[in-house]
């Protein structure tokens, strides 16, 4: 196995650049969470990068790019090609996300932790509950659908059909 990391920099947030292939957004509600986290405890991981000609291009690490503006921040630099960079982009949230939860254990973390910012615990409280947090994206005109049209909707308790 390579080690691919060549060093770690600390580098003003606002210098690096983001992958144009970055394929995450960040709802507001992850934003307010981060920005609990960072407030709280500070900066205790690095984003990921790798030189290019343009400079820095993220590989992770966009939305601390992003919330931390001129800040110097921490950065591996990796040495990687562009087509090693998109399989590590596209893989590295997936790979974390495929972590199941040990909920005994998750349980036992929160009793013991306490954070005083609110989307913190709102993030926390909906782990806690198996819940995803809700991102509270505006809908597209498609989603809110049209005011003269009426569409069925079925009770998810009875399953009786309504026309709104």
């Amino acid at each position: 196995m390579q080690d691919r990391v060549r060093e770690l920099r600390r580098v003003p947030a606002s210098e690096l650049r983001a992958n144009p292939k970055n394929w995450r957004r960040h709802p507001p509600a992850q934003e307010a969470a981060l920005r609990g986290v960072l407030e709280d405890i500070g900066f205790a991981d690095a984003v990921i990068a790798r030189e290019t000609e343009d400079g820095l291009e993220l590989i992770d690490g966009h939305l601390r790019q992003e919330v931390m503006g001129d800040q110097p921040i921490p950065v591996l630099i990796v040495d990687v090609t562009e087509e090693e960079a998109d399989k590590l982009l596209l893989t590295y949230d997936p790979l974390a996300a495929m972590a199941q939860i040990d909920q005994d254990q998750l349980q036992h973390l929160l009793q013991g932790t306490q954070f005083t910012n609110k989307a913190v615990n709102d993030m926390l409280e909906a782990l806690a509950n198996g819940e995803q947090m809700p991102d509270f994206e505006p809908g597209s005109i498609d989603d809110q659908g049209r005011l003269d049209e009426k569409k069925p909707i079925e009770c998810p308790e009875c399953g009786h059909h309504f026309t709104t």
